[in-house]
């Protein structure tokens, strides 16, 4: 149940990136019948405003976090915290609830869906640098 702390940056990716191509694709699927010059610089201020003020914070002091653990092993759970944990959760239901009783019109979920998926899928990238740079400053 213990792993390395550079695992838990690898998990983290994963995770992250996987979340981040689910409701991406949920996004685009939805995008195919609201392609627009408009909806494309929509849901780059979505992203914009997804990664620039919530995603890369996250990733930064998730990685510092990871990295400063004293003890090697750690629960493959420890990629997180538990407020990260409790974020994470309320995000799945309302996304689940939005869709299931159709709350926001199609149009919104490609358009949100599309911009919060991609900057979810670019902080499993960015996990993903941080794991391969900690795994080399390992190696020296």
């Amino acid at each position: 149940m213990k792993v390395k702390r550079k695992t838990l940056l690898l998990i983290a990716s994963l995770v992250w990136m996987a979340a981040g191509f689910n409701i991406s694709k949920i996004g685009f699927l939805a995008y195919i019948s609201y392609f627009s010059i408009m909806n494309i610089a929509l849901t780059s201020i979505i992203f914009f405003m997804f990664w620039f003020f919530v995603f890369n914070k996250l990733v930064t002091k998730h990685t510092k976090r990871i990295t400063e653990y004293l003890n090697e092993k750690q629960y493959f759970w420890n990629f997180f915290d538990i407020r990260s944990f409790f974020i994470m959760a309320m995000m799945i239901t309302f996304g689940i609830v939005i869709r299931s009783y159709g709350l926001m019109p199609e149009v919104a979920i490609a358009v949100f869906y599309t911009g919060l998926g991609t900057s979810l899928l670019l902080a499993g990238i960015k996990f993903g640098i941080n794991f391969i740079a900690f795994k080399k400053q390992e190696e020296k």
